[in-house]
């Protein structure tokens, strides 16, 4: 199901900058569904004035289609649902705000002073439930209540995209979207190591800013896949050196050891998927504690074969 008026205008601001954080103050979460679905109760429109949220409440076709969008049914019960989970999300917050601490440490241009929360009802876009630009973020938290959608059979969202779609996923993956949007990439086709590398500095950017968080939660695995990854890591490598995969940027080729799936076809029923993501971390991992590189430069490095080989990393 595709969201409908204002959740388009706010996927499409993905990129556009907003206000810093000001000295003293603490983080807000800052409830867009809320404010939407009860009528304004708990917030002002001021509130969300955000690229982000692209609300503009003087624009009288822009609300007719907010009107439209609160008052489907589908999507009303979606608010419902995800509401009776996540009405209160101060643990979230907390632990947001510990995290963006920490990296503000690391790199003094991190700076987060707003995140929101919404209903976007559009699941096929689930790689971008959480979305952010330079200093705010935001979270389609229905996205992480879809496992209690079994009346909507799950919107179609296969089985391994559901179990990543959990209430424990959610600190972490606003981590991540944060590093994705400071990483930068290298110019033209990306080659196997350079994906590799690229996820690798986002899981040590999760590691390093919730470090009390399960690898298999950094990775988004399941127990036993993450057991799978550390037992195959060295069976991994040696099959990329062997079939000359490493500086490959063929994405038919390898599309399935990058992309998200319930597997990497490569390697059985049982393996873990983006098997590289993990290489890539471990890769990072042994380059910051060996060459004591800052956080800025790490995600402004775009030499992967230059990390690689400073970090001397073997499995």
């Amino acid at each position: 199901m595709k969201a409908k008026g204002y959740i388009a205008l706010a996927l499409l601001a993905l990129t556009l900058a907003s206000c810093g954080r000001k000295d003293g103050e603490g983080l807000q979460m800052l409830r867009f569904e809320q404010f939407l679905f009860t009528g304004g109760k708990g917030a002002e429109a001021k509130d969300f004035d955000s690229p982000l949220i692209n609300y503009h409440a003087d624009d009288e076709l822009f609300m007719e289609a907010v009107s439209d969008f609160v008052n489907d049914p589908v999507v009303s019960d979606i608010y419902r649902i995800t509401d009776s989970l996540y009405h209160n999300m101060d643990e979230e917050e907390r632990q947001l705000e510990k995290a963006l601490k920490r990296a503000e440490k690391l790199d003094g241009e991190i700076h987060y002073d707003r995140i929101f929360t919404l209903i976007t009802a559009d699941f096929e876009n689930y790689r971008n439930r959480v979305f952010c630009n330079e200093d705010e973020l935001a979270i389609s938290i229905d996205h992480y209540a879809i496992g209690a959608m079994e009346r909507y059979g799950y919107f179609g969202l296969p089985a391994y995209i559901v179990r990543m779609s959990t209430r424990d996923h959610i600190v972490p993956d606003c981590m991540a979207a944060i590093a994705r949007e400071r990483i930068v990439l290298p110019e033209g086709e990306m080659t196997l190591l350079d994906y590799a590398v690229a996820e690798g500095k986002v899981a040590y950017f999760v590691e390093q800013t919730l470090p009390n968080t399960p690898d298999s939660l950094v990775m988004r695995y399941s127990k036993g896949q993450m057991e799978w990854m550390k037992k195959n890591t060295a069976n991994v490598w040696s099959w990329i050196l062997q079939n000359r995969m490493l500086y490959t940027s063929d994405l038919s080729v390898i599309r399935n050891l990058i992309d998200d799936a319930p597997k990497t076809n490569a390697f059985g029923e049982d393996s873990a998927p983006r098997a590289t993501s993990y290489i890539g971390w471990q890769i990072v991992k042994s380059y910051m504690k060996k060459e004591n590189a800052s956080l800025h430069d790490l995600f402004e490095e775009t030499d992967s074969r230059k990390i690689l080989d400073q970090s001397g990393w073997r499995p």
